[in-house]
């Protein structure tokens, strides 16, 4: 090739990379599009603004660590620092957790940790001082909404051209959450966590070893639950077959099976008439209570259920007094560990629900209760970016799981092994301790592959039955009240529910108490302001349902 020519190729080539160059430069400041698909590449300094991070020096990453969510990694075009106030018992910046954000995103994050019995207190004279660090957690989604009014914490809707994964799970693929959580001008400044809970946590479980020994099979309905106490109580004169350790709990763990449960307990949303309820007066809370009180009558609940301690019900669900239960579904293991030396054939299980519905309660996927926020200052754009980074895939198995071929690997079981770890019990302790994995406060979106999620063959069996038979009930819509309102269902609640327990209780003990009674308590209840309790729920459900329509 000529020299000429050479000369003239190299300036065509300067010109095409200028051109680039240039292009590139158009996307600072809106790259992002809030209204499709389209991945936000904006990225910002100290300073809230600046280039493209892959148009810059830095090396593009975005490939390396998997699914992003539309980030492009590192986030910012120049080292950023920021300040993160969390939960932990121990120091994070020198784990492994720190300097891996740093080199994946660019932000060193300074981590300002408290151990659990003091951290509520820190963060209320750090709040006071007015000098808010970049990120924080701890403070409920109303007294939030106060500081967002006033300017301290940032209002992350209006970020979501830089948010793709928050844009996408809590305003595309969740309208509910803005409307739930936010404020009355559509203002939102609480970060959800997606994803965090198992679908089974808690339900009915039955002595399997003993229902085989003597043929019982496992009951689908209540009136094969009822059967089986009754043939346990003939095998076993002196048991009560049913114990329970939630005292007047009780109520409210049945409820979903009669289908008047719901997390604001005792109200709850009736799907098919559209309005709220209370649930401790509706006739099916009396059928509910009906057949607790055949239970108590038979001699199939133990009479002490109201009062029972979760040590005396401990024992007697592992000396054989009681084979049947509700609780949290880890406790099939905890027993059976507890019993194993002496009772080796100890065999709890997870069983279908009782009540017409024959439902559990369903988990929610988004819980914005942990009110993770970001000040209003230089670093918020930064601090945000890293938020929506930890909410995606990518982020979220950095938190959780860790760097595949760095500290763990799959065995052959898809199970993570952490070779460092080696010959020691495995938990999100652990792992916290070890690498600063699982912080509290910052685990946004967990991975399933985690060991958090390695369930045991009893716990997983619970997963499967309620699932394939889809036997939950649908959640009630989480409501947004005012102040005002939040004050006034706290002081009625207060009398409701001590008048509701003592009601359930004397129905259920005490012979004489039939449908005469019944009508007396619904009457008496209405007096204590049921009404007006009711009211408030149904009042923010009208609210709700216009700020939905207006999305």
């Amino acid at each position: 090739m000529s020299k000429k020519l050479l000369s003239v190729v190299v300036i065509v080539s300067l010109l095409v990379a200028l051109l680039a160059a240039c292009a590139g430069g158009n996307n600072n400041g809106n790259a992002g599009n809030s209204g499709g698909s389209e991945p936000a590449t904006t990225n910002s300094g100290n300073n809230g603004g600046g280039e493209n991070a892959s148009g810059g020096n830095s090396e593009d990453l975005t490939s390396k660590y998997g699914d992003t969510g539309g980030l492009k990694l590192p986030l910012v075009d120049e080292p950023t620092e920021i300040t993160w106030m969390l939960v932990s018992e121990e120091p994070a910046n020198d784990k492994w957790i720190a300097k891996e954000i740093e080199e994946r995103t660019g932000i060193k994050v300074n981590f300002e940790t408290y151990s659990s019995n003091v951290f509520g207190e820190k963060l209320r004279v750090t709040i006071a001082s007015g000098k808010l660090p970049d990120i924080f957690h701890g403070l409920k989604p109303a007294e939030l909404k106060k500081l967002g009014k006033e300017g301290a914490v940032v209002a992350i809707n209006e970020y979501l051209d830089i948010l793709p994964n928050f844009r996408k799970l809590y305003v595309e693929e969740n309208p509910w959450v803005i409307a739930s959580y936010g404020d009355e001008d559509g203002n939102i400044y609480t970060w959800p966590i997606y994803d965090m809970n198992r679908a089974v946590n808690h339900g009915f479980m039955y002595r399997k070893d003993i229902f085989d020994k003597h043929g019982i099979k496992p009951w689908t309905n209540t009136e094969e639950f009822y059967e089986a106490l009754k043939k346990l109580k003939e095998l076993y004169p002196d048991s009560y077959p049913y114990a329970s350790k939630t005292k007047e709990l009780i109520f409210r763990d049945w409820a979903y099976g009669w289908g008047i449960g719901g997390a604001n307990y005792p109200a709850y949303y009736d799907e098919k008439e559209g309005i709220w309820k209370f649930a401790a007066i509706q006739p099916e809370h009396k059928d509910m209570l009906d057949f607790m009180k055949k239970l108590y009558n038979e001699g199939l609940m133990d009479p002490e259920f109201l009062t029972d301690t979760p040590d005396s019900w401990t024992a007697k669900m592992t000396n054989g007094t009681s084979f049947v239960t509700w609780d949290w579904i880890g406790r099939m293991e905890l027993f059976y560990n507890q019993v194993k030396d002496q009772n080796p054939e100890y065999d709890l299980r997870y069983a279908y629900p009782i009540g017409p519905t024959g439902n559990i309660r369903t988990l929610p996927k988004i819980d914005a209760n942990w009110s993770i926020a970001v000040a209003n200052n230089e670093n918020k754009e930064a601090a945000l970016k890293l938020l929506d980074y930890l909410t995606s895939p990518s982020g979220g198995s950095m938190m959780t799981l860790g760097e595949e071929g760095e500290i763990f690997h799959f065995d052959e079981n898809g199970k993570p092994v952490y070779p460092e770890l080696e010959g020691q019990p495995v938990d999100i302790k652990v792992l916290e301790q070890k690498y600063g994995l699982w912080l509290e406060g910052a685990y946004l979106r967990p991975d399933h592959r985690s060991v958090y999620f390695n369930l045991t063959e009893r716990e997983q069996e619970a997963q499967d039955m309620i699932i394939e038979a889809n036997k939950f009930e649908p959640l009630d819509p989480i409501l947004n009240f005012t102040d005002e309102e939040n004050e006034r269902i706290a002081e009625l609640q207060v009398a409701l529910e001590k008048a509701a327990n003592e009601f359930n209780a004397k129905y259920v003990l005490d012979p004489s108490y039939g449908d005469e009674e019944w009508e007396a308590w619904v009457q008496s209840a209405e007096d204590l302001g049921i009404n007006e309790y009711i009211e408030i729920y149904n009042t923010a459900q009208k609210r709700y349902d216009a700020a939905l329509q207006k999305q």
